[in-house]
């Protein structure tokens, strides 16, 4: 009788330690698909986020070009001010996923696109003048604190 107890206890540790130890790698997976999925909705989130600020870039100093030229930048403005629209809304999102030091140099690149925006809306000012915001550096920041948080290592430095 006291073999026949001996096995069932060893059958009840054995069962006890199969499901202990499947429930703790079920938990280590599921955890692990949960960090890779929030981890491409970020990359996603900056990758959009980065490429509405290029626009942004992009259509104010083709507003200050068709300025130096004598044309008419209603154009490039109309969709300078499509981009802020869509980077406002993008920011709420990227704030939410970031980290500390991504989001502050989010709200730093923040800083450079609206002093842009602001001389980009003067009818007088050119491509010099909106030269002048330091919005590359920003965004080189941004890039290496972005890297930062998605854990992607660089050895090439940007420029």
């Amino acid at each position: 009788m006291a073999t026949q107890i001996f096995t069932l206890v060893g059958v009840l540790i054995g069962a006890l330690t199969s499901y202990f130890a499947t429930t703790v790698a079920e938990r280590a997976k599921f955890r692990r698909e949960m960090a890779t999925r929030w981890d491409e909705r970020k990359l996603d989130t900056y990758i959009e986020y980065l490429t509405c600020i290029k626009e942004i870039q992009r259509a104010a100093m083709e507003a200050g070009r068709v300025r130096d030229q004598g044309a008419d930048a209603s154009d490039a403005l109309n969709e300078m001010e499509a981009s802020e629209n869509r980077r406002s809304v993008l920011f709420e999102t990227f704030i939410l996923l970031s980290n500390e030091q991504a989001a502050t140099a989010a709200h730093t690149v923040n800083q450079r696109t609206w002093e842009l925006l602001r001389l980009a809306r003067i009818p007088s000012s050119g491509i010099a003048e909106l030269r002048t915001i330091p919005l590359v550096e920003a965004l080189n920041v941004l890039h290496e604190a972005a890297r930062s948080d998605l854990t992607i290592s660089s050895s090439v430095p940007v420029r």
